[in-house]
């Protein structure tokens, strides 16, 4: 069921993205692709232009964001955190809420859903939006939902992005916010996948970190994950460390959360993923690739829900972003336009700072 202001996974692709942010047009890609993604919605950007037009958010915006100095970091925090209690002081439009509680329900009664933030201007090769707003795990209930959609248009306006926009020139007003509201996996393991190796650029390699739970610990850096090199072609497994993973990520249905738990020995020091499930991990971001014919930053996860075989699942496919600017920004040398002009950096595809409790 879809409106002005939802539209399912299943009706979204790439040519979407004014409408739902980069996070959320990948997701309706890879889904109209075929490939395994957890179902769910994006509010669109339409519900966060009514939110401003009908609560005259965009006036009060408007006003705190003129003449902005960067260099007074206590007011640009002053300016964000102003701006950020604004949102929340305020409903959403009842059509707006309406339309969120409806693709809620579609997807069953109390689901424990990620609520991830989607900007028009995240995600895309040219940017470095990755990181910036916030997602939330294990969210249930319509009423929470609806609460957090709002965080996530708050989100926007954290001094971080407020100065980032600034400093590039980008207008605040025009830079607008979707929402994805995905089930949440339960996930068994989880992490990140690159179609090149990240400290040489080498497109022959596809370089996974893996770690117990969900993925968000890898990228925030509370665990250091197993690390393992595959062979593009060959679909080797060319290296691979395993570290002390101490803590996981996981949900707590009690809580409405994602609670850290530590990791008891032996499995902390044991690999989180089998040699099976590294191939197929590997065959997954090279199948991304090939299908959005650019190297990707993969965000994936087993599903312990789901039988093996059918677990793994793809929750985010971005285009790396350092490599390919190196490539772009070094034209006159026709060997630094193959292979080793594609460079990387880690980014975070998880959509940004992750709340638990």
């Amino acid at each position: 069921m879809s409106n002005i202001y939802t539209l399912p996974f299943d009706q979204i692709g790439d040519a979407d993205i004014a409408r739902v942010g980069g996070k959320c047009a990948s997701l309706g890609d890879m889904t109209q692709a075929g490939v395994a993604v957890p179902p769910g919605f994006a509010v669109t950007t339409d519900a966060y232009l009514a939110m401003l037009d009908d609560t005259g958010l965009r006036g009060a915006l408007e006003t705190h964001l003129k003449d902005l100095d960067l260099e007074d970091f206590a007011a640009v925090e002053a300016v964000a955190q102003t701006i950020q209690t604004s949102f929340r002081a305020h409903k959403l439009p009842p059509a707006v809420e309406d339309a969120i509680r409806a693709g809620y329900a579609n997807m069953g009664a109390d689901m424990p859903v990620a609520v991830r933030s989607s900007a028009t201007a995240e995600d895309m090769p040219d940017a470095s939006f990755a990181g910036q707003q916030d997602t939330y795990l294990w969210v249930i209930g319509a009423d929470d939902v609806i609460e957090k959609t709002r965080d996530c248009w708050a989100s926007l306006f954290t001094a971080r992005a407020i100065a980032y926009r600034e400093k590039n020139n980008i207008p605040h007003i025009d830079t607008l916010m979707s929402v994805a509201v995905q089930k949440m996996v339960n996930a068994k393991a989880a992490g990140v996948a690159m179609t090149l190796d990240p400290n040489t650029g080498d497109r022959t390699r596809i370089v996974i970190d893996a770690a117990w739970g969900l993925g968000e610990t890898v990228v925030s850096g509370t665990v250091t994950p197993d690390n393992f090199v595959v062979e593009k072609v060959l679909q080797e497994i060319l290296d691979r460390n395993i570290s002390d993973k101490h803590m996981e990520l996981v949900g707590d249905p009690a809580q409405g959360a994602a609670v850290e738990r530590a990791v008891e020995p032996p499995r902390n020091t044991a690999p989180s993923l089998t040699d099976a499930e590294v191939i197929a991990v590997a065959m997954l971001a090279k199948s991304l690739e090939r299908q959005k014919k650019c190297p990707q930053d993969v965000e994936w996860a087993f599903d312990a829900d789901l039988p093996e075989g059918e677990n793994l699942l793809a929750l985010q496919s971005r285009p790396e972003t350092i490599w390919s600017q190196k490539a772009k920004a070094k034209p006159k040398n026709a060997y630094a336009t193959g292979l080793m002009s594609i460079s990387n950096t880690l980014t975070n595809p998880y959509g940004g700072k992750v709340k638990t409790k």
